[in-house]
């Protein structure tokens, strides 16, 4: 879908959902003007990118209709298309989760869908859920049924004899033993749930549950023993295994015969819809006792069947081709495949698609047919995967880290993501809208931290997992690996899997990189050198417990996919001192340098955070060279809560500032205002949030953001742009922010408030791509023109509105309502809508705009177009038979004898249509550059609708006023504020004082020419009714018929002049051009630019003008003489009345 800039966006407060407020944790905000609510209006932008996607975890496709899917996306919440995928809508935006481990469709009311929330993978990535969803409208709303405590659920089935069993598979918690885990049912559609009678340990839960397609009383479980954390993992253990019950899960059987012994990991099951007796498993196992089983009694018997096996922390599943049992499918790296059960497998054709496979769906009715969910997002296939197709339309890429450009306006966004590469893309652009093509690779691998240098934009630096750094060439694309190697007889170096990197604010050149020392480099990564020893806890995880003990080396996947504990996870230096550098790790220590590296000191359990808890991010305060704030993530230790501290005086003391923030949900991301050392941002496991008093305490930023994962944060201080990176809905960019700094409490204590606005570029958007189909990917660029800001204490209320909170007071007084009056009523139905009228002044004070905005409570953006006040009319309504319809802003041509449509839109649309009597369309027609109107996006494009809008205001100086609207007056509210235009492009100021000059005498051309129509239209109307009147009246003479014959001829010859020859355009041949058509001559070529009109134009211009000028002498004698003279002997003859006639009626008896 493309989408345009708005002519005058209007953003209206919204209240985004929120989550439950914890007990104890979250202030009170009703009486507080800075609440939930009161920004509500400022709007984040989704820019993308989606030329990468997120992990898609699984599909849940309607049996009637393979087009119209769900996908569940491993930590992007769910996504609807009805048309595969050429559109999509998220349908899970503001629940409690945005980690899905799995979707499933009741096959008995395909209306009801199932989600469990949570990841069902065990990977380092992973996110954590609130229980099982479900939806009774195909997936379109949603309400939480319970297992809250489950935090992954791997499986759902639904008994096909009765909706309201349905079986959940719950690995339980990752990080933690305890909670929820297990195989659970419920008999009564979610309302209870009942836990099976497998045994389960504390870290033991339930990984994959199939049941018999023909008798749904069999089920087969998988139970899984597994725990992560930061420092390593065991993946399996001896209460792993697989469990049969032919009751419906009454009683189990644990399975043997076949299955290995001992200790397993992850185990994937999987029925052949075809052969219900056959049942595939994959196994994970050590000592090479795993890989491929198959049973072919239902479960009760097992042969292993290949020794290949997938990575279980990532890929446990293995799919059966719909119509043929040996043909099946096992999710890994690359989907491998096999057409005799297993016996061989090969790699399905890959080329031109991303690996790491978790999903695929086979068509029932058409096994060529697939859909694969992988860490790049969603592919398809309709020819067995020899070609695939990428749905390059979902943005929802897992970012880890994001950073900005110092090149505005026309900055760059540049992220790392989860097994996507490192990216930049354009933040804004001089386009009509945001494309994937904007977009560019800066490094591969999993993207972490990417770094621009301040002073060059286009040299960044960017980091892959390990270490791996590159400096990128923006201009050039090359790019040269600079990690920093060991010297000889250095130890092995640890790297982080996310390595810390920053440039020095106090020298472009010189870089700071993590592993478990610190090194420095003076030339841009050409060299380095360490600047400290190791800066961690060095601890031998070997020797810590997981799963309360310690675990031999050949244990199941031990340290599987774990970076080398005891790193370096975030570095900040001073921008107030040169040589202050603070460093945190992965094992809880925060260490500082106030020398460059001379010397360290250690910060070690500081109050009230966890002793080895992750430290996120260091915030070195811009402000204050004392200042500081660490962020600790302690997730992996199971603790989802949030921990921020703060010192002032270089990490000898510290105080936490956590206060109200949820108690569910880390903190991975800090920012702080570069202007106001109070006004800090937290990006949360769920949330942005904000405070404006240094953290005492913290307000959610509901600017229209889902439910997800705040990953990073950065701020772009020449925009007051808040660039927010998400893991698993791509990039946002929250518009000048600055209210959240100029909005005072005091300040929201005052009837009206006009916040400062910043300067607007003027310039004209460019569409650049076409017609690109629906599912081509655009997504927003900021409004052009001026930004305003506005703050109401109150609504402006309409009398309606007033009597009703008159009688709502009465009655919460125990008084009667009473009643109101007829010509209170009368006056209520009357009443003109209130309104905010915002007015454009220029450097004189002349205004030169007015326009509506909204009148409710709170905070209000619009966005001014920059253009002057247009001379569009209200189209006139089409007479006669056959009138043609122009498009918004062109009038279509009469039909004989009638007048043609009306008017166009402003000067940007065109000159207006309507044809005269017998006369063809006028110059209105396609908007053109800043056209666009009521609240159409396609304003300020080239070949957009018209539009209200006059010519672009020239560079230079403006000023905003606000009045309100209420009862029909108009009330001046106190204070303005003054912009600037400011010329963006090569054309000089002088260029547009011309253009805006030519298009001003252009307009009152169409004024003048849509009046004439208007009275040409008009008088054509009253001729025939006067025709009619004389028919109806045989005391007239046949002469005075004749004559108003003669008259619409003469109207019709003018018209002809006006508006051309439609006749002969009928007939396709050429005709002499009207006036119309050198009006749209004249202003065809100024539509697209901002320089000067061409002589062409001028010319057309006078011939216009001229022409004009000769038919309105010969009108006005039409109407004010010829006309009349005849209405006055109709009078004089008694005839029936005809327009414009006021009959003399003296009243009497």
């Amino acid at each position: 879908m493309r989408l345009f800039p708005l002519l005058l966006c209007f953003s209206l407060p919204i209240l985004a959902q929120d989550e439950p407020a914890p007990a104890g944790r979250r202030g009170g905000a009703s009486d507080d003007p800075i609440n939930q609510t009161t920004f509500a209006s400022l709007r984040v932008r989704n820019i993308g990118p989606a030329f990468i996607s997120g992990r898609a975890s699984q599909f849940a496709v309607f049996p009637d209709d393979s087009n119209h899917y769900l996908v569940a996306e491993a930590s992007g919440g769910i996504w609807l298309t009805y048309n595969n995928g050429t559109t999509w809508t998220p349908v899970f935006d503001n629940y409690g989760s945005y980690s899905i481990g799995t979707i499933t469709i009741d096959p008995k009311n395909p209306s009801i869908v199932w989600a469990g929330t949570g990841e069902n993978n065990n990977q380092r990535s992973v996110s954590y859920g609130d229980g099982v969803y479900k939806s009774e409208d195909a997936g379109r709303t949603w309400r939480n049924v319970g297992l809250k405590l489950t935090e992954h659920i791997a499986r759902i089935l639904v008994d096909p004899r009765d909706s309201n069993v349905v079986y959940v598979a719950a690995p339980g918690p990752l990080w933690k033993g305890g909670g929820e885990r297990g195989l659970y049912k419920t008999t009564d559609g979610g309302k209870t749930w009942s836990q099976s009678l497998i045994k389960v340990g504390d870290y033991t839960g339930c990984s994959d549950v199939v049941m018999d397609p023909k008798n749904p009383d069999v089920l087969l479980a998988a139970t899984h023993q597994r725990q992560r954390r930061y420092f390593g993992m065991i993946h399996g253990g001896p209460e792993s295994g697989i469990w049969r019950s032919i009751d419906a899960g009454k009683t189990w059987t644990k399975v043997g015969g076949g299955i290995p012994a001992g200790e397993l990991g992850r185990i994937g099951l999987n029925y052949a819809p075809s052969n219900p007796n056959m049942i595939y498993a994959i196994v994970e196992a050590n000592e090479g006792r795993g890989g491929l089983f198959r049973s072919t009694d239902n479960g009760v018997t097992w042969e292993r069947r290949n020794s290949s096996e997938s990575q279980g922390q990532y890929y446990a599943k293995v799919q059966v081709d719909p119509a043929n049992s040996e043909r099946i499918y096992i999710m890994n790296v690359n989907i491998m495949v096999s057409d005799d059960g297993g016996r061989t497998l090969s790699q399905l054709p890959t080329r031109n698609k991303h690996v790491d496979n978790h999903e695929i769906w086979v068509d029932p009715k058409n096994n060529n047919h697939y859909l694969v969910g992988c860490d790049g997002g969603v592919y398809e296939s309709f020819d067995r995967a020899a070609t695939w197709i990428f749905k390059a339309n979902l943005p929802t890429a897992q970012l880890y880290d994001v950073a900005v450009s110092e090149d505005a306006p026309f900055y760059h966004v540049y992220g790392g993501t989860q097994d996507n590469n490192s990216f930049g893309c354009a933040a804004r652009t001089r386009n009509a809208s945001l494309h994937n093509s904007d977009c560019f690779v800066t490094n591969g691998g999993d993207g972490f931290y990417t770094r621009v240098d301040p002073k060059d934009p286009n040299t960044v630096y960017a980091n892959m997992q390990n270490g791996g750094m590159v400096r990128f060439d923006k201009r050039t694309g090359e790019r040269v690996s600079i990690q920093p190697q060991p010297a000889k007889g250095d130890p092995a170096m640890r790297w982080n899997w996310d390595a810390p990197l920053i440039v020095s604010p106090h020298s472009n050149t010189r870089l700071y990189f993590g592993a478990q020392r610190l090194y420095r480099s003076d030339d841009r990564g050409d060299s380095w050198r360490a600047v400290s020893g190791d800066l961690s806890r060095q601890l031998d995880r070997n020797k810590l417990p997981l799963m309360g003990k310690v675990w031999p080396i050949d244990a199941i996947q031990k340290n599987v996919s774990t970076a080398l504990y005891d790193n370096i996870s975030a570095i900040a230096e001073s921008p107030k001192q040169e040589g202050v550098i603070y460093v945190g790790t992965d094992d809880g220590l925060v260490q500082i340098t106030e020398d460059g590296g001379k010397a360290w000191r250690k910060v070690d359990k500081p109050a009230g955070v966890p002793e080895d808890a992750y430290v996120q991010r260091i915030l070195a305060s811009q402000h204050d060279a004392g200042t500081v704030y660490v962020a600790y993530e302690n997730h992996q230790n199971g603790d989802f809560k949030p921990y921020i501290i703060k010192s002032a005086d270089k990490g000898k003391t510290w105080v936490n500032i956590a206060g109200n923030l949820p108690e569910r949900g880390g903190v991975y991301a800090l920012a702080e205002d570069h202007i106001d050392k109070n006004l800090l941002f937290a990006g949360t496991e769920f949330g942005l949030y904000f405070t404006n008093i240094g953290g005492e305490k913290w307000i959610k930023l509901n600017v229209g953001l889902p439910t997800i994962m705040m990953r990073d944060l950065a701020i772009q201080k020449q925009t007051d742009d808040l660039v927010i990176g998400t893991f698993g809905r791509s990039i946002y960019v929250l518009d000048d922010y600055s209210p959240l700094r100029l909005a005072t409490a005091e300040m929201l204590q005052k009837e009206s408030a006009i916040l400062p606005a910043k300067n607007a570029l003027s310039y004209l958007p460019y569409n650049p791509g076409g017609d690109l189909g629906t599912n081509y990917f655009t997504a927003p660029n900021p409004p052009v023109g001026a930004v305003i800001t506005f703050h109401l204490k109150d609504a402006i209320r309409t009398k309606l509105q007033e009597r009703q909170q008159r009688e709502r007071a009465a009655v919460q007084r125990g008084e009667a309502p009473g009643y109101p009056t007829p010509e209170e009523l009368r006056a209520e139905a009357e009443e003109e809508a209130p309104a905010i009228v915002v007015s454009i002044s220029d450097a004189t004070g002349k205004v030169i705009r007015r326009f509506d905005a909204p009148a409710t409570r709170g905070i209000h953006r619009v966005t001014w177009d920059l253009r002057t006040q247009g001379a569009a009319l209200a189209p006139a309504i089409p007479l006669g038979g056959g009138g043609g319809g122009g498009g918004r802003g062109g009038g279509g041509g009469g039909g004989r004898g009638g007048a043609g449509g009306g008017g166009g839109g402003g000067f940007a649309g065109g000159a207006g249509g309507g044809g005269g009597a017998g006369g063809g369309g006028g110059a209105g027609g396609g908007g053109g550059a800043g056209g666009g109107g009521e609240d159409d996006p396609a304003a300020a494009v080239p070949g957009g609708r018209g539009g209200a809008g006059g010519s672009l205001a020239v560079p230079g100086k403006y000023t905003v006023a606000l009045a309100k609207r209420q009862g029909g007056v108009i009330t001046p509210l106190p204070g303005s504020q003054t912009f600037e235009v400011v010329a963006e492009g090569t054309s000089t100021r002088e260029d547009r004082m011309a253009l805006a000059a030519f298009q001003d005498k252009l307009a009152s051309l169409q004024k003048a020419m849509t009046a004439t129509q208007e009275a040409a239209t008009d008088a054509q109307t009253r001729l025939t009714s006067i025709r009619r009147a004389i028919d109806a009246t045989p005391s007239l003479p046949t002469k005075l018929r004749e004559e108003t014959l003669k008259l619409e001829k003469n109207l019709a010859d003018i018209n002809l002049t006006l508006t051309g020859d439609r006749i002969m355009r009928s007939h396709n041949e050429g005709s002499p051009a009207s006036i119309s058509e050198h009006m749209q001559a004249a202003a065809s070529p100024t539509r697209g630019t901002t320089g000067r009109p061409t002589k062409t134009a001028m010319e057309q211009y006078q011939i216009a003008s001229d022409g004009l000028a000769a038919e309105i002498p010969k009108l006005r004698k039409l109407i004010e003489t010829d006309i009349k003279a005849i209405e006055k002997q109709l009078d004089a003859a008694g005839a029936p009345p005809t327009p414009g006639r006021l009959p003399d009626w003296k009243g009497g008896k």
